[in-house]
């Protein structure tokens, strides 16, 4: 059964979730603070998506998000925030975070925003062997590894997801929302800006020199474009 960890103090809110989650098929690993959250994590490696709360009462969510991606790159992370300011949904992202979901939520769209997770996960385990190369960087779809001039750069899902679309698709300009189509999914009511800070996230770890990116490029009004 697929594993979903659950970090959220508040009982009432927790003991929601985790019922809709088992009626969803999904095992829920409950924590109700972040260092009990890491050790959760710590036992069952196999969780594949994780649920974390921002305020919290020892270290907030954006602290455990930094750490869970300090040691994995592969798990699926949802932030869930009761706050709406712009820079909490950007600090989460930035963090390491796939998707955040603004309290009160229905449990149709959290369980959505899990499945689309894990349906990226398992996509790319059962990808067939291929080798995307382009300028400095080869991609093996099925290791999951990208690398540049031969040295490993270390990507989120998501990263991954993004970076491979635009390797898939030389030259061609890509919207925002083809972007968060074809990685988020036709369904997605997310923000837009999503994109955005994810390919911020991408620049940072790709590019020689982030103020004048020559990999990832802008097209002003319109999307970005995979610029070797």
């Amino acid at each position: 059964m697929k594993k979903v960890l659950i970090l959220e103090d508040e009982e009432n809110i927790r003991s929601f979730v985790v019922i809709n989650l088992k009626r969803a098929g999904y095992q829920a690993i409950e924590a109700a603070s972040g260092m009990e959250a890491l050790e959760k994590l710590n036992k069952n490696p196999d969780i594949g998506v994780a649920i974390l709360d921002v305020m919290l009462p020892d270290i907030d969510g954006f602290e455990v998000c930094r750490r869970i991606r300090a040691t994995s790159k592969q798990i699926g992370i949802i932030m869930l925030t009761a706050r709406t300011q712009e820079i909490d949904k950007v600090t989460g992202l930035m963090t390491g975070a796939d998707d955040y979901v603004t309290k009160p939520f229905s449990p149709a769209e959290l369980t959505a925003r899990i499945d689309a997770l894990y349906r990226r996960l398992g996509g790319e385990r059962r990808a067939e062997t291929e080798l995307l190369c382009h300028g400095p960087f080869v991609m093996n779809t099925r290791s999951h590894v990208l690398e540049k001039l031969g040295s490993r750069i270390r990507l989120t899902q998501v990263e991954y997801a993004i970076l491979k679309l635009f390797m898939q698709n030389p030259g061609r300009t890509l919207s925002r929302e083809d972007i968060l189509s074809a990685v988020w999914g036709r369904d997605y009511e997310g923000d837009l800006k999503i994109v955005d800070v994810n390919i911020r996230r991408l620049r940072i770890k790709i590019e020689d020199n982030t103020a004048e990116p020559t990999y990832i490029t802008t097209v002003w009004g319109f999307g970005y474009k995979w610029g070797i």
